[in-house]
């Protein structure tokens, strides 16, 4: 089981102080929440000062996000985006379990910027969606919203597919442009928001004093070492090897950063700062903030192969070059792995990093790219060892289990006490990869 974290420092943060127990409307009120002494215009402006950009992995700066929604004007519409496609990330689906009233209150805060009309709550995850639903019903927010549940995929949370899912067609990613501000939701400028991103909004407007060190933190899941995964909240600019040294992997040969969106680094590369400019300057990425570090005895060739063929797995098959590609990648890495590789596979998983990047309708071809990209560019002399017998480590790491190897459980969360004054254990979700069936929305067939 994942465990929490608290960071040293609590003031502002969006772990709390329980983050083991679903918060209740009297705790969230407790501590400012859903204080309406900021309005719209002012909390655009503390966003705007502080920074705060999103936390589902591209990290666009919120503000211009909310006024680019609002300037289009009509009857917008705003999604909190609670599905997490990231096998090592917890991040989002803790958030709705143990904090909905936080996601509900940046929700209704960026439908009061944007001046939208409804909203949703989109997830996959049937503990978080009782969690939202309970939280609703506790506290009504001013505008309706509505959960809606998909089934759990990688691409699942892509904003697209978000937009046609909640519209009643499947959670698949569309074509760009309209991006979903322009035409999203029926038709409507929709602001798609991650939870995470929402829970920031929440909490700048309850303390925008705090406008700088919310924006400045971000909620990671921590996996790879000898212990349990770890979910904490950290300051941007600590160091990478002392979030390693401190999961107990000092000695990490590098790490998977960002899900698999990041790609690998070496062990240099743990000398970053975890700062999403000088990570992307690096030419890796924080992502979704889940960062997998390369324990002694885990061979980066068996991560790169797992991450891979968890893509190619998760490929939503709607564009042949995805299809073709992400498979050509994670059975090259495969080989690799597993001492059976052609002379010519270094060459190969170079020509796919360099030409498949951008040719698919969302990210997922790009993050498998990224992985052989920079498997070659951090780990030169391991691919060559490779290619020349087999390793000892990748042997010993069996293939069927690369997706549970990457796969991080979320933290345990109890319901608030009831009558009893015990607490009652939120419902727990399996943690497999096998595909749910897409529930039928209200309208379709």
């Amino acid at each position: 089981m994942t465990a929490i974290r608290l960071p040293a420092e609590q003031p502002g943060t969006v772990l709390g102080t329980a983050p083991d127990t679903s918060e209740s409307a009297d705790a969230y009120r407790a501590t400012g929440g859903y204080d309406g002494r900021t309005g719209p215009d002012e909390l655009l402006a503390h966003l705007a000062a502080s920074g705060l950009c999103g936390r589902g992995g591209a990290g666009f700066p919120a503000a211009v996000k909310l006024r680019s929604v609002r300037d289009r004007g009509g009857a917008p519409v705003v999604v909190a985006n609670g599905e997490e496609g990231e096998p090592g990330s917890a991040k989002d689906r803790w958030l709705l379990r143990a904090r909905p009233h936080l996601v509900l209150d940046g929700l209704a805060r960026a439908a009061a910027v944007t001046g939208a009309v409804r909203g949703f709550v989109y997830l996959s995850d049937p503990a978080a969606g009782e969690s939202v639903r309970r939280a609703l019903a506790e506290h009504p927010p001013p505008l309706p919203v509505e959960v809606v549940e998909t089934a759990h995929t990688y691409v699942a949370g892509e904003e697209t597919a978000v937009v046609r899912r909640i519209d009643g067609g499947p959670a698949l990613p569309a074509a760009k442009p309209p991006r979903p501000y322009e035409r999203g939701v029926g038709g409507a400028p929709t602001l798609v928001s991650n939870v995470e991103t929402l829970a920031r909004i929440a909490l700048t407007a309850a303390r925008p004093d705090l406008r700088r060190p919310i924006a400045r933190h971000t909620l990671v899941t921590l996996s790879g070492g000898p212990g349990a995964p770890v979910l904490t909240e950290v300051p941007y600019g600590i160091p990478l090897r002392t979030l390693a040294a401190r999961h107990g992997t000092p000695d990490a040969a590098g790490a998977l950063m960002g899900g698999l969106f990041g790609g690998l680094v070496d062990a240099p590369a743990l000398d970053l700062p975890l700062e999403p400019g000088a990570l992307t300057a690096a030419g890796t990425s924080l992502g979704c903030g889940a960062i997998r570090f390369l324990a002694p005895g885990c061979c980066p060739v068996t991560t790169a192969a797992d991450a891979a063929g968890h893509l190619a797995a998760e490929s939503a098959r709607q564009c042949g070059v995805c299809v073709s590609g992400t498979a050509a990648i994670g059975n090259a890495l495969h080989s690799l792995a597993g001492g059976a590789a052609g002379p010519d596979t270094a060459d190969s998983l170079h020509r796919w990093s360099q030409g498949l990047p951008g040719r698919g309708a969302c990210g997922l071809l790009d993050a498998a790219a990224a992985i052989a990209g920079s498997l070659l560019r951090s780990f030169p002399r391991l691919v060559r060892s490779h290619l020349a017998a087999p390793c000892p480590l990748c042997s010993a790491a069996a293939p069927a289990d690369g997706r549970r190897r990457l796969t991080v459980a979320v933290p345990e969360v109890a319901r608030p006490p009831g009558r009893t004054g015990v607490p009652t254990p939120v419902a727990a979700t399996p943690t497999s990869p096998a595909r749910l069936a897409q529930p039928a929305l209200k309208g379709t067939p």
